[in-house]
């Protein structure tokens, strides 16, 4: 017997790192030391900084990770999983440094988990960070064969001076909402029993635009860190950031908030995607489950001062991101307190 014959391919597995190498490699900064192979990966902290502050943050892709692999759709959740992670450390005000994953796999696929890096490298060149490493365990008899798990690690940096942390925020400040580019990477399980319950194929459609809904459910997470660098480097006086992950708006928000206040969405500000309303119609999804599992169209939420708003409204815009007047913050605690774990405020104005 060999290592071979007990599952695990180790030529396989330095063929895999060579073909990754050019994607890797096309997501290096100036800062990073070495190259890909070592033991671990080295990035100096970029020059200037007088009181740099590292911000880390780890994520995965969820369940989304089935329905993707059913549909032989690994791109995508290379991306996912960059800005699963990078989403969050960015509401700090801090600009994404480099990145690591995780990938474990049962059977090495090579094509699959290409595909996968690939992937990541493409979220990498996005945001702006280095794919500093990674690591990819072939797993058998623990992982079928085939399948495969992911894990993504981001560390960002910002100077102490410039954190944001919702601090500042006072009543009046308003809410700006960015849409999303769909489901992004919550709410998987629930979809999941909604295709199932519903006999979806691969050939179902959505809306009057035939899009095929598959292809919909796994288009990628989007990324917000050029449109936050583009706004900080503007001057935007941004006072706080939320990225809505799983929990929607009623956990998330309130976690940029601080103690003494809440904010108040109005739901007639944006129209409800059509994925979302076929979910809800499919799945007979109550209006609070629905609110409390999906980000809804909102992907991303900035708060700043009323006199800011049309200006940020049109820098959103101009850099290609749909974005408008959530609400405003208010003084007080709303009569319903979000269940978020982090955070001080609450939120209200939801429709139940």
């Amino acid at each position: 017997m060999d290592y071979r014959s007990a599952g695990v391919d180790v030529v396989a597995g330095r063929a895999f790192v060579e073909r990754i190498r050019a994607s890797v490699d096309s997501t290096r900064r100036p800062e990073v030391v070495g190259g890909l192979g070592g033991f671990g990966g080295f990035c100096r902290l970029p020059a200037g900084l007088r009181n740099p502050l590292l911000v880390a943050g780890t994520d995965g892709v969820g369940t989304k990770l089935e329905l993707a692999q059913a549909h032989g759709v690994h791109h995508g959740v290379g991306i996912d999983l960059v800005a699963m992670c990078v989403n969050d450390v960015i509401t700090s005000g801090a600009a994404p440094l480099f990145f690591l994953d995780y990938i474990a796999t049962g059977r090495l696929s090579p094509e699959a988990m290409a595909e996968v890096v690939e992937g990541i490298a493409d979220g990498c060149r996005q945001s702006g960070c280095a794919l500093l490493g990674g690591e990819t365990a072939e797993m058998p008899g623990f992982y079928g064969a085939g399948r495969y798990d992911l894990a993504g690690f981001c560390v960002a940096v910002v100077e102490a001076d410039q954190l944001i942390d919702g601090r500042q925020i006072v009543p009046g400040d308003r809410i700006v909402a960015v849409a999303s580019s769909g489901v992004h990477s919550n709410g998987f399980s629930l979809v999941r029993r909604i295709l199932e319950a519903s006999g979806t194929t691969a050939e179902t459609r959505l809306g009057d635009d035939g899009h095929p809904l598959i292809a919909s459910l796994l288009t990628p997470t989007r990324l917000y860190a050029s449109l936050v660098q583009g706004l900080l480097a503007e001057g935007a006086p941004i006072r706080g950031m939320a990225h809505i992950t799983g929990g929607g708006l009623p956990e998330n928000l309130p976690r940029c908030l601080p103690a003494g206040v809440h904010a108040r969405v109005d739901p007639g500000s944006w129209e409800r995607p059509p994925l979302f309303r076929w979910l809800q119609e499919r799945g007979e999804v109550p209006e609070p489950d629905l609110w409390n599992t999906f980000n809804l169209g909102v992907g991303f939420c900035l708060v700043v001062p009323p006199e800011a708003l049309d200006g940020v409204l049109a820098s959103c815009q101009a850099q290609g991101h749909q974005a408008w007047a959530l609400g405003k913050v208010e003084a007080g605690s709303a009569a319903a307190e979000s269940s978020g774990a982090s955070g001080n405020g609450s939120l209200a104005g939801l429709p139940y």
